[in-house]
């Protein structure tokens, strides 16, 4: 037997009122691939500082100073990447004797160590709270 709703009977119980559109929330799944950019990419954390009044421009930057305490979060993932590279650099010229393959991904390990540098100085930029004018 159900229980008694408000009204003394099981009829008109609290949860098969109709729910009101406004309050019905839609999850729509995030796709595979945006998962994956935000996973090694944090541009989608960080609003524009350069654009807008001064009130927009100083509330963004604050914005960002509070998001940049991702950043070592992705300075560790692109680590793991750029050793990855590194590994496979030096076990395709070993292993495989592939210089092209080897150039390839030595390549890639230095594009690594580039956007390294740069989020490192993004980082640090952002936590000292020095403007980089």
């Amino acid at each position: 037997m159900l229980p008694a709703g408000p009204l003394g009977d099981a009829d008109h119980r609290a949860d098969r009122l109709p729910t009101p559109w406004c309050i019905l929330r839609i999850v729509v799944p995030t796709p595979f691939s945006t998962l994956l950019y935000r996973y090694f990419f944090y541009g989608w954390l960080f609003r524009d500082a350069d654009t807008g009044t001064e009130l927009e421009r100083a509330l963004a930057l604050r914005h960002n100073r509070r998001q940049s305490v991702w950043l070592p979060t992705y300075l560790r993932r692109w680590l793991v990447v750029g050793a990855m590279f590194l590994g496979l650099t030096a076990w395709s010229e070993r292993t495989l004797g592939n210089a092209a393959l080897s150039a390839g991904l030595a390549v890639a390990f230095v594009l690594v160590v580039v956007f390294l540098v740069v989020t490192l100085l993004c980082w640090a930029l952002l936590r000292t709270g020095r403007d980089a004018r």
